[in-house]
């Protein structure tokens, strides 16, 4: 016998406006769904949950009164226009999984006696930038020309994340929600997100982004992380929003991944953005957009190189996640400092396994598979 139910039409127009998608879309996996609009038909409890599945929304919402007010839990900002946007539903799950992961981390180190990180927040007030740029170097163990030591900015930049991760902060590198390779992150939408907390904080990179934005994005994170500010952002063109935290993290990430005087003497004698990228180890459009910043090209110009070299980096690399080996996708999806203390917790008998398969979104044997041969 099938349970029909009574629904709130206005919950389910909330829920497809919500996942953007229209009437037809949902038509053509559930075709009743009109029809439920129409009162013509009510929908089973079957019907209801596979509707939701759809629209990725929980279960129980579809029988609520009103549909929910849901808000980014962080700021978020934007460099085209400042005002407020609907709130993007992948960004927003993506978010709120994230949180999931650092919440129980966060309890799992207290509980186990691990000590504050000392550098979150330590410039929580008009911070003079080189002294915020002088302590990364520092918690990060590394000098100002450290990505000289490397042949190639990539190599810095998986160096640099090793460094970020033994400093005890999460990296995550993803372009999509949890494992859902139909949910995806646009880079316009979002190039990456930090929360912070004094125990484990995360940072969010959005791998579909260029690769050679990445890097940029990770020390703009770092620096809120110092100052002890959560924040998501687009960063369009490498350009921070008219905010004043967007500014100064701004200034410090570009302050630390190329220093203003050895750009400007080098700019002296080498007046080529590829001779310097190679000499800093830092992508063309980092070492264009430093010029910018100091005064040596003007915005137009900036903006000209940013998407020329964007479109052949794309071109070159490709800007979907995907294909590659699984497990070390999940390596950088995950990051290897958080999988690591799940497997700890797990071994310890301090976290049931169904717990650690819906933390990872690793299920059964893959799971299995990949703490047994990839986590090390």
């Amino acid at each position: 016998m099938k349970f029909e139910v009574d629904i709130n039409n206005n919950l389910l127009i909330w829920a497809i406006e919500r996942a953007g998608i229209n009437i037809d879309e949902v038509s053509r996996t559930i075709p009743s769904f009109s029809s439920w609009l129409l009162g013509k038909k009510k929908p089973t409890v079957k019907q209801l949950e596979k509707f939701a599945q759809k629209v990725h929304i929980p279960f129980g919402y579809l029988f609520l009164e009103n549909p929910p007010e849901e808000k980014l839990p962080i700021p978020f900002f934007r460099t085209v226009n400042s005002q407020e946007h609907k709130t993007n539903l992948n960004i927003y799950d993506s978010v709120l999984i994230l949180q999931q992961r650092q919440s129980w981390l966060t309890d799992y180190l207290k509980e186990n006696n691990y000590l504050q990180l000392n550098f979150v927040g330590k410039f929580s007030s008009n911070p003079d930038i080189n002294d915020v740029v002088n302590d990364i170097r520092t918690t990060l163990k590394i000098n100002e020309d450290w990505a000289k030591e490397f042949s190639t900015w990539e190599n810095a930049k998986d160096h640099l994340t090793q460094l970020i991760e033994d400093a005890g902060i999460i990296t995550n590198f993803s372009s999509i929600v949890g494992n859902n390779t139909h949910r995806n992150i646009k880079v316009d939408d979002c190039r990456g997100f930090v929360l912070v907390d004094d125990y484990a904080p995360f940072m969010f990179i959005n791998s579909a982004d260029s690769k050679s934005a990445q890097m940029f994005t990770m020390a703009h994170e770092l620096a809120h992380i110092w100052i002890g500010k959560s924040a998501g952002f687009d960063f369009r063109q490498l350009q921070p929003a008219n905010n004043q935290t967007e500014v100064l993290c701004d200034k410090i990430a570009a302050e630390f991944l190329v220093p203003a005087k050895s750009i400007e003497d080098s700019w002296q004698t080498v007046k080529d953005i590829s001779q310097l990228a190679r000499y800093f180890k830092v992508s063309q459009i980092v070492i264009a957009r430093r010029l910018l910043d100091l005064g040596k090209i003007t915005k137009n110009e900036f903006i000209t190189y940013y998407d020329n070299y964007i479109n052949q980096d794309f071109a070159r690399s490709g800007s979907r996640e995907g294909g590659g080996d699984f497990y070390k996708t999940q390596r950088k999806r995950l990051s290897v400092r958080f999988l690591s203390f799940v497997n700890q917790a797990v071994k310890e008998n301090k976290l049931l396994i169904r717990d650690a398969y819906n933390l990872t979104n690793l299920k059964g044997e893959t799971y299995h598979t990949f703490m047994r041969e990839h986590l090390n």
